[in-house]
């Protein structure tokens, strides 16, 4: 008798100490707090960290002269080259005016090769129907695009202004403090875990104890009857 109560309690704490399996909720929450965090990173990655590691200079597209392919709100990142590399078809960003802020972005539509050596390039928005006035010269040059991500823009325009000295260190401020609540939420979690599994499996082994202390005590008692009725 003594053996199976003793199975039988080695049972009660192996499945003590399986967990209850959690709810949809609560992988959905899970699910949508990653993909949040992961959100975050990658818009990060593309406005910031990727432009700045590699010389690049992320812009906005404003108006629709670029559409279909670039609409407004288009986030694009235009990285130098050398003119020389330059072929038709490709889209680049150029000063309006030599040593001016104001720039525009088109693509590439005939290139002028001077006697002396130099060139010129003509441009073009895809969705205008005329090439631009002026032709451009490699000093307007600021680079190719390099790469597009839609409807970023304005969100990029916001963080690279006047919002980007307290707002990059906001950023990094709550991506350090939510690290450290989901890296403390896992602790105090596994700690409750097992603090619920000893005292799961404390009360299984006391039952078990209970149960073969009456056991016990009835085969005291049957032995005693035996002996009297003998």
């Amino acid at each position: 008798m003594s053996d199976v109560t003793t199975r039988a309690a080695a049972r009660s704490v192996a499945h003590a100490d399986e967990e209850k399996p959690h709810g949809v909720l609560h992988y959905l929450g899970m699910g949508i707090s990653g993909g949040l965090f992961a959100l975050v990173v990658l818009i990060g990655a593309l406005v910031i960290v990727i432009p700045n590691l590699a010389g690049a200079m992320p812009l906005t597209v404003l108006t629709s002269s670029m559409e279909p392919r670039l609409p407004p709100g288009t986030l694009i990142v235009v990285k130098p080259i050398e003119t020389e590399q330059i072929v038709v078809g490709d889209v680049i960003t150029y000063q309006i005016k030599s040593g001016e802020p104001g720039v525009i972005t088109h693509r590439v539509a005939g290139i002028t090769n001077s006697s002396d050596g130099s060139r010129t390039f003509t441009l073009k928005g895809d969705n205008n129907d005329v090439a631009d006035e002026l032709q451009v010269l490699p000093v307007q040059v600021q680079g190719k695009l390099w790469y597009s991500v839609p409807w970023i823009g304005y969100l990029s325009n916001f963080v690279n202004g006047s919002a980007k000295s307290w707002l990059v260190p906001v950023i990094a401020v709550a991506l350090f403090v939510y690290a450290g609540f989901m890296i403390a939420s896992g602790i105090i979690s596994s700690a409750h875990k097992r603090k619920r599994r000893r005292a799961r499996a404390q009360r299984e082994a006391d039952r078990a104890a209970s149960i073969e202390a009456a056991m016990d005590a009835d085969e005291v008692e049957l032995a005693d009857n035996t002996m009297r009725l003998g």
